[in-house]
């Protein structure tokens, strides 16, 4: 009985597993498609001759090169300043004792709740009064505004796994705060710093309507654009747009097989206590 209840199991996990990459599979299937094979009822249809033309146009007219160049940017600025921000909050709203500790811990989390693209309008008056668009702080501070919160929350319940005795031996030790924050609880919290980063890393790196609100120079254009390159009025070239997918997700699968497990913990060890 054991074994048959195993069997089972082992085959829902199979045709989950294959429900999840079943997406990646078709983008790779029909990124070597020419596009007029394209209009066909056939899910999957590999082509006999793959056409890796569709790759080198990603890459050349796609301009994968500059606007790879501006996404990483603009991602990394956007994770460091987020995990900067969560770590102090974290520990601020968790360690420190203050008046109003609860209420601006509950108005930071309401941002979690509160979707990027609904902030579209406000927040393109104000960054056009200030000349923030067609710069890359125009991206960087709406992306790291939204992501903050899920980071605070998710550093809070992994800071209140920690016991407080080793905050309490580094002070009488001789230990500033900052040295505290980022000596020995930034090391204690990389599950969850990771973590942090991670998720920062995939909402942004995709991330296309507020790119293209704030954004009119190509020259700071992200990877999103590229897929519109080759998208007409009449007429678009599927293939190379397929290409230009994988390619876009090829970064986003690799950070998460390499940093899964780390994903893992920094999600469950706040469940231990706290």
């Amino acid at each position: 009985m054991k074994t048959w209840n195993r069997s089972i199991i082992w085959i829902i996990f199979l045709v989950v597993a294959l429900g999840q990459l079943f997406p990646l599979i078709w983008l790779i299937d029909f990124s070597f498609m020419k596009s007029s094979d394209f209009f066909t009822s056939a899910v999957l249809k590999w082509p006999s001759s793959p056409e890796w033309t569709n790759y080198i146009n990603a890459w050349i007219d796609g301009k994968f090169p500059e606007y790879l160049f501006n996404s990483v940017l603009v991602s990394a600025t956007t994770i460091i300043l987020t995990v900067i921000f969560s770590l102090l909050l974290g520990y601020a709203f968790t360690r420190m004792q203050w008046k109003l500790r609860g209420l601006f811990f509950s108005i930071i989390l309401l941002g979690i709740m509160i979707p990027i693209h609904a902030t579209l309008i406000p927040n393109f008056a104000i960054f056009k009064a200030l000349h923030l668009t067609d710069t890359y702080l125009g991206l960087i501070i709406p992306y790291t505004a939204v992501s903050v919160p899920l980071g605070t929350f998710i550093l809070s319940g992994f800071l209140r796994s920690l016991p407080k005795e080793i905050e309490e031996s580094a002070v009488i030790d001789g230990c500033s705060i900052y040295q505290i924050v980022f000596r020995i609880i930034m090391p204690l919290t990389m599950p969850a710093l990771v973590t942090i980063a991670v998720t920062t890393f995939i909402s942004c790196w995709n991330e296309f309507i507020m790119a293209a609100t704030f954004l009119s120079k190509d020259s700071l254009k992200t990877l999103p654009f590229s897929v519109m390159n080759f998208a007409g009025q009449y007429s678009s070239d599927y293939g190379s747009q397929f290409a230009v997918m994988v390619l876009t997700s090829i970064p986003a699968i690799v950070i998460y097989a390499l940093f899964n497990e780390q994903i893992t913990k920094g999600i469950t060890a706040g469940a231990v206590k706290g």
